[in-house]
Formats: structure tokens, C-alpha cells, sequence
């Protein structure tokens, strides 16, 4: 029977997606997938161990439509992914900040309502996983990026870019409320929020869908169909990146971990750092009719450059026990190019004309 009913927003994206097919080999949850992509056919279904995962359209801009969500189920976790990434809030920071901030925002007040419904019945407070970002640094300048070294939390946070802000926004949301309804462990808690800025993400099984770091696997997955890439970084731009799995598994071990053993309630989490040049030197060695240039636009580029050359995760690790299990070495030849590789393999012996879209 399960224990836990976990609420995952963004459900469909590239987090999402590697999110949803490792909770389903926990028997003691019941998971609720919410998106405003549903994925065709897809409702309610139990998996091989038990598991009952519920699709349900929505956007969480509606307000509506969460408050018929909370009636119908009462979470014990959230794991709040859904946002509009770096590019596209670039392209509309409104929207961007409508569903990055209200969206979030209408989130955190609703777990409030329902974790103090409980309260009378000895419920802890909901747990409130909210992934952030690198974009919520911001360095002066690439001289003072590469010889700042590893950023730590209360460096460096003057985000440049709509989505950096609004992650270092709904961060302090998320302090206001555990503050505000309680403390970290106390027993006044409402809300237990808990956060990590996440480096780059690489994803084997995903195609990129709008990150700004997202040179690195759009460079694989172009030159896995064969396809020219024009990297919009400088090839000694240097950025942290982790595999996907080490993603889902920090989300995952950061909602289970003790409230007593959290001193603080953002954390940084990061596996290693690597150049352009270097991804390109590993995708070429893989697949060597890749054709990689580096064509810069100014922009894009300017917003990596502001981000850190590495992350300090050592709170991390002696709070929670954070370590990622996939190396850089790992993460490219056991992971992302095996998988990626037969990935395309399959599609071009089926016939498909799949495309790739960070």
C-alpha cells in the first residue's frame, strides 16, 4: 500500500521523464503526473511493482484546476518541475515569470493549505522539491568566472536572465514559507521546502527542450543523425554538467533525506567540468563524420560565460550524503553515447524522422 502520494509538475519534460520511470519501481508511492503535454493515450496505470501513476493535463498558472488537483489528492511530496527554461524566458519574460513565479507560487500556498489541514492529525508537513538552477549566479565577467574556481550558495547571486531570476526568486519563496509555517525540523513546519541548482543536464533519452546549457547534448544527438551543429558557445567556454540519472537520483535522495540532518535549504549538487572543445573532442572520437563548428552568438554565450566554471557541493554531500554515481567518463561512454547511438539506430531502421531538439 503506498505510503507517499507525490505530485511531479513538468512531468513530460526531460527531468519528468527519467523522474516518472524510476518512481515507478517504488511500491510505497502513489504518483500523480501532471503536464500540460499529456502523452498520447496515457491516463492511469500500475506498473510491474505496483505502482499507480495518474496523468492529468494542467498548467499550474490555473488556479482552478490546482485546487481540483489538491481535493483530489493529498501529497506528501512535490517535486516541482515545470518551468519555461532560459531561452524561451528570454525570448517572453513575462510568461516566463507568470509560470516560473506565480506558477510556482500557487504551488507553494496550496501545499500549505493541505499540509496544515493535516497538522491536526500528526502529518508531517509536505515535502517541496524545487530543482533550480545555475542560472541563479551571475559573474561580472569571464576573468573573474575562471579564476573565481568553484562557486559556492551565497556567491556570486545576481542572475542576468529572466529564468536565473525567478529560480533565486521562488528559492526565497521557498524560505518564506518553511520560515513563515515553520522551521527546517521544527513542529510548526507547513512546508519542508528543499531545493538544489543543478549544472548543465545531459540526457540520453530526451532531446533537449530550450536550456541554455544545452550545447553539450544537442552536440551528441546532432551528430549521432548525421546532422551538421553549430555550437553557440567559445570552444574554451567551461561549464559543470551531470548525467541524468544523478539528476533524478539527487531529486529523489534530497526528498528522502532526514529534515533533521538539512541545515539549509538550497544546495548546490554538481558531478564535473568540461570545455566545449572537449565535448566536441569526445562526440568526434564517437562519431567521427560529426561535423561540430563553433558559431557564436553573442547572447547565448554571454549568459554561460556569467554562470560558474564549477559549483561547490561539499554541503551537499555532508548534509544529505550528495555524490553523483556516473564520472565524466562515464557519463559519455557508458551513458550518453551508447544510448544515444542506438537511439537513432532504431529510428533510421524504423523509418522515423525524429529531430532533435537543452
Amino acid at each position: 500500500m503506498a505510503t507517499r502520494t507525490i505530485l511531479i509538475t513538468g512531468a513530460s519534460g526531460e527531468i519528468g521523464h527519467s523522474l516518472s520511470e524510476t518512481l515507478a519501481s517504488r511500491p510505497d508511492c502513489e504518483v500523480v503526473l501532471l503536464d500540460m503535454k499529456v502523452p498520447q493515450g496515457s491516463r492511469t496505470s500500475i506498473s510491474p511493482t505496483g505502482v499507480t501513476q495518474h496523468w492529468v493535463d494542467g498548467d499550474i498558472t490555473d488556479k482552478a484546476a490546482l485546487d481540483a488537483l489538491f481535493a483530489r489528492f493529498d501529497f506528501t511530496d512535490i517535486i516541482h518541475l515545470a518551468a519555461i527554461l532560459s531561452t524561451g524566458g528570454e525570448r517572453d519574460p513575462l510568461k516566463a515569470h507568470l509560470v516560473n513565479v506565480e506558477g510556482s507560487l500557487n504551488l507553494l500556498e496550496r501545499a500549505r493549505q493541505q499540509s496544515e489541514a493535516r497538522r491536526p492529525l500528526g502529518k508531517k508537513p509536505t515535502v517541496f522539491v524545487f530543482p533550480s538552477s545555475i542560472a541563479a549566479y551571475g559573474i561580472g565577467s569571464p576573468a573573474q568566472k575562471y579564476q573565481s574556481g568553484a562557486t559556492q550558495e551565497g556567491q556570486f547571486l545576481n542572475p542576468i536572465t529572466m529564468y536565473g531570476i525567478n529560480k533565486l526568486y521562488v528559492e526565497h519563496l521557498g524560505r518564506y514559507y518553511s520560515t513563515n509555517f515553520g522551521s527546517l525540523a521544527g513542529d510548526r513546519g507547513m512546508i519542508d521546502f528543499r531545493s538544489v541548482r543543478f549544472p548543465g543536464l545531459l540526457s540520453a533519452d530526451t532531446v533537449p527542450t530550450g536550456g541554455t546549457s544545452d550545447y553539450g547534448p544537442e552536440m551528441i544527438h546532432a551528430a549521432a543523425q548525421g546532422k551538421p551543429y553549430n555550437c553557440f558557445v567559445s570552444a574554451k567556454t567551461a561549464l559543470p554538467f551531470m548525467a541524468m540519472p544523478d539528476a533524478v537520483h539527487c531529486l529523489l535522495s534530497l526528498m528522502d533525506a532526514p529534515a533533521e540532518n538539512l541545515m539549509q535549504r538550497v544546495y548546490n549538487v554538481t558531478s564535473f567540468s568540461i570545455t566545449a572543445e572537449e565535448i566536441r573532442t569526445v562526440t568526434t572520437k564517437a562519431f567521427p563524420a560529426a561535423k561540430i563548428e563553433f558559431v557564436i552568438d553573442a547572447k547565448r554565450h554571454a549568459i554561460v560565460e556569467s554562470w560558474p566554471v564549477d559549483m561547490n557541493d561539499a554541503a551537499a554531500r555532508k548534509d544529505w550524503g550528495w555524490a553523483p554515481r556516473l564520472n565524466r567518463d562515464a557519463t559519455f561512454n557508458e551513458y550518453l553515447i551508447p544510448r544515444i547511438k542506438t537511439r537513432y539506430q532504431v529510428s533510421k531502421a524504423s523509418g522515423s524522422t525524429s529531430a532533435a531538439h537543452c
